[in-house]
């Protein structure tokens, strides 16, 4: 079995965060997003496009080849895992998981990982809403739409967050807005996209920036 270091498998998780609409990321995209320099971010794809885990060309950027994806979701299952574990086992909130998990998910045993799973009951989604790729790799999505998109007068599930910062969720925890939530929207204003939702029977405003990165079913 190959084995790739924490740096190689952050820098392919990174790449294919940025590249799942199949265009090529930038090597200036991978530096911010990872906080090193563009030289290191070069040296550091030549190198893995050297182990073909990566297609890169100068000036236009870099794609994953077949096994760049293999290991980059592998780390993404393991990742995901990793916080619902954390969560449900170890009792971590939603907006403390990120950075252990970051440190686990560089664990190399498929049979850890796979029990791990059967642990957990075979979760399909991590404590943000996020898929867990399946061992083959195959991930599921839900069919969910943005709360703020959400018409008046509707009753939704909240499945999933796009924003993981931890004042985002610390807000949402005091709030009472987790996975599985349920809510009805009362009003939409028309000057900022601001909603008033209903909680239980509590009346809260949420602003169109809180709306845009909460992902949302019809209630069941």
């Amino acid at each position: 079995m190959k084995t790739y270091s924490a740096t190689e498998e952050n820098y392919l998780k990174a790449i294919y965060k940025f590249s799942e609409d199949g265009s090529a990321v930038s090597t200036n995209t991978i530096a911010k997003f990872l906080s090193t320099t563009p030289a290191s971010v070069t040296d550091m794809v030549k190198r893995l496009s050297e182990k073909k885990l990566l297609d890169y060309q100068p000036y236009k950027g870099a794609l994953l080849t077949s096994e760049g994806q293999k290991v980059a979701l592998k780390t993404i299952r393991k990742h995901r895992l990793w916080e619902v574990f954390l969560v449900k086992t170890l009792n971590f909130s939603w907006d403390s998981v990120h950075e252990t998990a970051e440190q686990l998910e560089h664990i190399n045993s498929p049979e850890l990982i796979n029990k791990l799973d059967e642990f957990l009951g075979f979760p399909k989604f991590d404590p943000h809403g996020d898929p867990i790729p399946s061992p083959s790799g195959e991930i599921v999505y839900r069919e969910a739409k943005l709360l703020g998109e959400v018409a008046a007068g509707s009753s939704v599930e909240v499945v999933g967050v796009s924003e993981d910062s931890g004042d985002f969720l610390r807000y949402l925890d005091r709030i009472g807005v987790n996975l599985g939530t349920r809510l009805s929207v009362l009003e939409r204003i028309a000057f900022d996209q601001t909603l008033l939702i209903d909680i239980d029977g509590r009346e809260i405003m949420l602003s169109g920036e809180f709306t845009k990165r909460i992902s949302v079913i019809k209630e069941p």
